[in-house]
């Protein structure tokens, strides 16, 4: 069955929920469990504001959240006897469909777990579809866990 598991995590509770079904099938299976944090900075932002323009610095606190995210994650691993590691990955730039399908190949997944928003019409094509864009970057298969009636806030 599967070996080798990656769920990516961002501190939502869709995340959460996505970790959790992973470590559900890692211990069913044996598995090793990677979860991945992808790093994105932002940079500037141009503030346009009484007729002149503005480079304001945004703080940058997705470390600190990475940091957060993946100590929980590896503090969920416990309870279910799961073997794992932790990992953020910086995405200097990219989108977080290739980061993610870099990790994959790096970790050798043969199963990723992952939440996904289930967008629809304009905000899909705004926000992009991570999961979309996963299905035809990988051939490793996809585990998606849509948004329940809980969720739909998100």
């Amino acid at each position: 069955m599967y070996q080798r598991i990656l769920v990516p995590v961002d501190g939502s509770e869709g995340a959460q929920l996505a970790l959790d079904e992973a470590l559900k099938l890692a211990r069913l299976c044996g598995a090793q469990l990677q979860a991945v944090y992808v790093l994105q900075h932002p940079t500037q932002v141009v503030d346009v504001a009484a007729g002149f323009v503005e480079q304001v610095q945004i703080r940058d606190t997705s470390s600190d959240t990475a940091t957060t995210v993946l100590a929980e994650a590896r503090e969920r691993m416990v309870p279910f006897g799961v073997a794992g590691t932790v990992r953020a990955i910086d995405a200097y730039g990219e989108n977080l469909a290739a980061v993610l399908t870099r990790a994959i190949d790096e970790f050798d997944a043969d199963l990723v777990v992952m939440y996904s928003h289930g967008r629809s019409g304009m905000r899909r094509l705004f926000a992009g579809s991570v999961a979309e864009s996963l299905l035809h970057d990988t051939t490793v298969p996809l585990l998606l866990l849509r948004n329940g009636a809980h969720l739909e806030s998100e």
